[in-house]
């Protein structure tokens, strides 16, 4: 399964916004994509957030359930070598 950073950037003035349907509808995830962990930046405008998927095709699912919110950027990461 393939990690992904999510790095969500929004209008602090769109934060009750985003929290209220949070609230109602969830994180509106398809299956298979699966939230691990996220961190919100202190003024309130970034979101990086840890996702977990094998199909990144799943992202454009759920970015429909947030662009009118939130912008998107993904990154894929990969396993940080061990030191030999």
């Amino acid at each position: 399964m393939q990690t992904f950073m999510i790095i969500e950037r929004f209008d602090p003035v769109d934060l009750d916004a985003i929290y209220k349907r949070l609230n109602q509808d969830g994180r509106g995830l398809p299956d298979g994509l699966h939230f691990v962990e996220s961190w919100l930046t202190a003024d309130n405008k970034t979101v990086y957030q840890i996702m977990r998927t094998d199909n990144a095709e799943l992202f454009d699912v759920w970015f429909e359930h947030w662009d009118d919110l939130i912008e998107f950027e993904v990154v894929a990461l990969r396993e940080k070598p061990t030191a030999s």
